[in-house]
């Protein structure tokens, strides 16, 4: 069952009220189109995934051992000019008045498509603040950030001020960081960390951060990646980051990353994600998902799967 409802602010947005049904039939332009805000519940949470902005990724750089006729056959995850459209964001967990944002997007810069540059086209953010907002969450009342990798599409508003401010809208709250994450921190190749490391607080394996959320390490797309499960009544939501970047690596895993940190260890932890999102009790959050951000992993009569979003 959909709902249209609206939040404080004026926002409307999809509320999806009963995530133990699996839609089974949706418009195929979501797998190629910018995401929107989309929310579910779990018990006593309210789960929204808060859009900043898109990268176009270019298929054959950014998912390797897929073939031309791969990508032919998946033509419909593909936009009109060819890419993979894949949204930047951030998952906001409220629970009454407290809050928890997961990934902070990219923040407010934008970069043209490089032709020489095999993996990304056209990159752009700055949306996540107004879209908190039109939510009726400002900044000043998330109590703690939650960072799935150091990659900057995931940290953009760890380090970027708005307009008119002097320090990032962030600056108050915890920024929680897996410690091997953290402690390989070069590997990121990134300056800007320095910004937010005064507010870096390492978390361990299995950790809960916030009522109903732990921490699970994830290697493989870098080497200190985490996933978060957040726990509400009787599901779960696996938000698993860039373990997939793309619905289409739910029926192939074996499709690492371009830019994996180890590619082989990414693809097996991917397997056994599949696997744990095809159970009835569990959802699953891809914040690149083009606008099919939560779904589940439907079982084929070939032994594969197939994303079905339920939101």
């Amino acid at each position: 069952m959909f709902e249209r409802r609206r939040r404080p602010g004026g926002a409307s947005f999809e509320h999806w009220a009963g995530i133990m049904a699996t839609t089974t039939a949706f418009d195929r332009t979501r797998l190629s189109r910018a995401p929107r805000v989309r929310s579910l519940q779990l018990g006593d949470l309210t789960i929204t995934y808060v859009p900043d902005g898109v990268v176009r990724l270019k298929p054959r750089g950014w998912l390797p051992a897929a073939t031309a006729a791969d990508w032919a056959a998946y033509r419909d995850h593909l936009d009109d000019d060819g890419y993979l459209v894949a949204g930047i964001g951030g998952l906001l967990v409220e629970r009454g008045d407290r809050a928890l944002l997961i990934d902070t997007g990219f923040g407010p810069e934008s970069h043209p498509d490089d032709p020489a540059n095999p993996l990304l086209g056209k990159l752009y953010g700055g949306q996540l603040l107004d879209n908190l907002r039109q939510l009726g969450r400002t900044p000043e009342r998330i109590e703690a950030v939650a960072i799935t990798h150091l990659h900057s599409d995931h940290l953009g508003w760890t380090w970027s001020t708005a307009p008119g401010e002097d320090a990032p809208p962030f600056a108050h709250a915890a920024h929680l960081v897996a410690a091997p994450e953290w402690e390989r921190r070069d590997l990121a190749d990134e300056p800007r960390l320095a910004v937010m490391e005064p507010r870096v607080r390492t978390i361990e394996d299995g950790e809960s951060i916030f009522p109903g959320v732990h921490a699970s390490f994830a290697p493989g797309h870098t080497i200190g990646h985490t996933t978060y499960t957040i726990t509400g009544g009787d599901q779960r939501l696996i938000v698993f980051g860039d373990a997939l970047h793309a619905p289409v690596q739910v029926t192939h895993p074996e499709w690492s990353c371009g830019i994996d940190h180890d590619p082989a260890e990414s693809a097996e932890h991917r397997r056994r994600l599949v696997e744990e999102l095809s159970r009835p009790d569990t959802i699953g959050y891809g914040g690149h998902f083009a606008d099919v951000t939560f779904g589940r992993a439907k079982p084929r009569p070939d032994g594969r799967f197939t994303w079905t979003p339920v939101a």
